[in-house]
């Protein structure tokens, strides 16, 4: 059993697409009224129905007023995270501090390549995170002139800013041993998905990960634990995970709270359909952290 006692977060994820947009300023508006806490949008500057991230992150937060947003996960190879950095720091400013960053090493290297980034070994996409996060960190400092030197991404005396509203999480989209004991000595959160992760797998995970916050003194409750999960909400039960009633979907992700780690579930359905949405943030959501407060005695 493994619940690090943090405080719960529910989210949607968008899909950019072009003909999606008129539905993702509308699921913007509903999560900005229901309640929910964060929207992820995804980062793959290659897929050609895709709008770009960060512009479309821009316009989300301009258009709403208390939901947070973030990438979900940037992608590395085609975003240096000096200029990364600078943007995030600008959002965050310009939204009143409702911005969060995740980080993804890379995947579709092919498409990456062929769009002029870097194509990585899974050892150098580790080390290029874990520069990009000390890279990052300095671009937010608020110190006169910065120094970074890695085999990736260098500063040589850049004057940073501007400072963000408020302290940024990093956030990793990483599953490799080596990345999520570096996630536990430097980043903020991790952001694993239902697709990639299953539940089962998670524990191990979350395990090296406080190895890595062992190693530098941290406590692992001061890590976000995000989980992309994938699904329905419907009117029927099923045997399958997440897809059934908003009964099962509470009993889940309430397992997935106390027993598994988990802290914030963005929620991700075919289309972005909207009602499906709606459904999880008024009947699943709320029920989820009265359900978490009962089993944790608060």
């Amino acid at each position: 059993m493994t619940d690090y006692g943090r405080a719960l977060q529910f989210g949607v994820f968008v899909t950019p697409t072009v003909e999606l947009l008129a539905n993702t300023f509308e699921l913007a508006a509903l999560a900005d009224e229901t309640g929910l806490d964060l929207i992820g949008v995804q980062d793959h500057p290659y897929q050609a129905k895709f709008l770009d991230c960060w512009s479309l992150m821009g316009t989300l937060l301009a258009r709403t007023d208390r939901v947070r947003v973030f990438p979900d996960v940037a992608c590395l190879p085609l975003r240096p995270p000096a200029t990364m950095a600078k943007a995030a720091a600008s959002l965050d400013v310009m939204s009143g501090g409702r911005f969060e960053l995740a980080l993804g090493a890379g995947a579709f290297w092919e498409a990456i390549g062929a769009m002029g980034g870097d194509v990585r070994t899974p050892g150098q996409a580790a080390t290029a995170v874990e520069e990009a996060v000390e890279v990052i960190r300095l671009m937010w400092s608020g110190e006169r002139a910065v120094y970074s030197g890695g085999e990736h991404y260098r500063l040589e005396g850049v004057h940073p800013g501007p400072v963000p509203a408020h302290s940024i999480g990093i956030w990793l989209g990483v599953g490799g041993p080596r990345m999520l004991r570096a996630l536990g000595r430097s980043a903020d959160g991790w952001v694993p998905s239902s697709s990639y992760f299953p539940p089962e797998i998670l524990p191990g995970m979350h395990a090296k990960i406080d190895a890595g916050a062992a190693d530098t003194g941290r406590d692992p409750a001061s890590i976000v634990r995000v989980y992309n999960v994938f699904g329905r909400v419907s009117d029927t039960r099923s045997d399958t995970l997440f897809h059934g009633t908003a009964e099962q979907w509470v009993s889940q992700l309430t397992e997935l709270a106390v027993e598994t780690g988990m802290d914030t579930f963005v929620f991700g359905t075919d289309g972005d359909d909207l009602d499906q949405v709606r459904k999880f943030a008024t009947d699943v959501a709320p029920a989820v952290r009265a359900a978490v407060d009962a089993r944790r005695g608060s």
